[in-house]
């Protein structure tokens, strides 16, 4: 089978790698990819983005299928580009994809479909934004509307500290148009955690949860990232806690999509808040998560592709069974560049030479300078994932792992899965 994989992160990464993994034989191609990726597959250099550019390579290719990684085509129509082409495409339409690329259509259509969520109101200008806050009280969250890489949710715990985030939106414009409106939005007590469900449109199946570490410093402190690593399985999520999500979730919101006419299919990330209340939405995805990918796909003993296909099909997935994974531990640190993620350099130049073999490094934001050796190019450099039967041998071999990746100015986490290990260890 011939595949084309858009994108160029440790994700696409993570896909490509496990695609390869689960069948050798795959004609596997990239677009654009990284010098990671390019050890599995074909690359060419069609960034994400330029969607003609895409819709003309997999024309030319004649690709069974292409999977598109990021947001930001997705909500552009790259799917709806490649359908009309005649081309199976991987991942929703720009219509569905609204799940991710407007906050407000996706608060309305949960509220309006009774899934669990925090309440909010939308705002495009600054006084009602600010008069939200105070009837909300704190601590509360802001978030911009549009897309903003995972960096545009901000949460309050004073009064001063949501106006400065309204005006940093509204006023400063810090994530673009992205940020034109805003929503201000009920806390909710509890922890995170994130779900992939592969779905036709109606019928689903769910992957084995993960958590996601958002801020940059150890101790969850400092700015919101992309997210600086993760783990799964998480102790805390039941297989009676993913029923309950599947029903009270996954179930009403892809009814409320076909209701639309705009049918998701593809892969529907639920971010979660685990509260007294039970599991609530803090926010859909509609793509892989970054950096979750990099510990579920290692985890998954099914082959992949069989189910990707099978989610481009009306009730494609109805006679499809559970997916499988393995009872391992699963761990990803994240390397960032210096600067990130307000300002990561760019360029420096990074040694592998001390990378143990016993750990998968996804390649995140690499390049090749002009002299062929191996440099930065982004914020979130590499992930670094390791498996163990044991949490805390995974642990350890990731963070191991992730300091042989060495360049100047690199910013990594050293307590990705403290929660775990907390509740592993009997911590209240």
């Amino acid at each position: 089978m011939k595949v084309l994989v858009v994108g160029g992160g440790g994700r696409e990464h993570a896909i490509a790698w496990k695609l390869k993994h689960d069948d050798p034989t795959v004609d596997l191609h990239c677009s654009p990819g990284n010098p990671g990726i390019a050890a599995v597959a074909t690359c060419h250099a069609i960034p994400a983005a330029d969607l003609d550019g895409v819709v003309r390579l997999a024309s030319r290719g004649k690709f069974d299928l292409t999977v598109v990684g990021p947001e930001a085509p997705l909500a552009a129509g790259l799917v709806d580009s490649l359908n009309v082409a005649g081309l199976r495409a991987f991942g929703p339409t720009a219509g569905a994809a609204r799940l991710e690329s407007s906050k407000r259509f996706s608060k309305e259509l949960m509220l309006d479909a009774g899934v669990p969520t925090a309440l909010a109101t939308w705002h495009g200008d600054i006084p009602t934004a600010r008069e939200a806050v105070r009837k909300l009280g704190t601590p509360v969250v802001v978030k911009a509307s549009g897309l903003a890489s995972g960096k545009g949710v901000m949460v309050c715990e004073s009064i001063a500290e949501a106006d400065r985030a309204i005006d940093d939106m509204l006023a400063s414009h810090r994530f673009g148009t992205s940020g034109d409106e805003i929503l201000v939005e009920e806390f909710m007590e509890g922890e995170e955690l994130s779900i992939f469900f592969l779905t036709d449109g109606t019928a689903y199946r769910a992957m084995v949860p993960a958590q996601d570490h958002k801020r940059l410093l150890d101790g969850d402190r400092g700015p919101n990232t992309g997210g600086m690593g993760a783990y799964a399985p998480v102790s805390l999520a039941t297989s009676d806690l993913i029923t309950t999500v599947g029903r009270t979730v996954v179930e009403p919101t892809l009814r409320a999509l076909r209701e639309a006419r705009t049918p998701f299919r593809g892969l529907l990330y639920c971010g979660l808040m685990l509260t007294t209340d039970g599991p609530r939405v803090v926010e859909f995805n509609c793509r892989f998560g970054d950096p979750e990918t990099q510990v579920v796909l290692p985890l998954l003993t099914s082959p992949l592709l069989p189910y990707l296909v099978r989610c481009t099909v009306d009730g494609g997935l109805a006679n499809a069974g559970e997916l499988e994974f393995s009872t391992d531990s699963a761990v990803t640190t994240v390397v960032a560049a210096a600067g990130y993620p307000e300002s990561p350099r760019t360029g420096d130049e990074i040694d592998l030479s001390a990378m143990p073999d016993d750990v998968l490094a996804f390649h995140a934001g690499t390049t090749r300078g002009a002299d062929g050796r191996l440099r930065t190019a982004g914020g979130r450099v590499m992930t670094v994932t390791a498996l163990a039967p044991d949490f805390a041998a995974a642990q350890r071999k990731s963070l191991a792992g992730a300091e042989a990746v060495a360049f100047e100015g690199r910013v990594l986490r050293r307590d990705i899965g403290w929660r775990e290990q907390q509740r592993r260890a009997g911590a209240p």
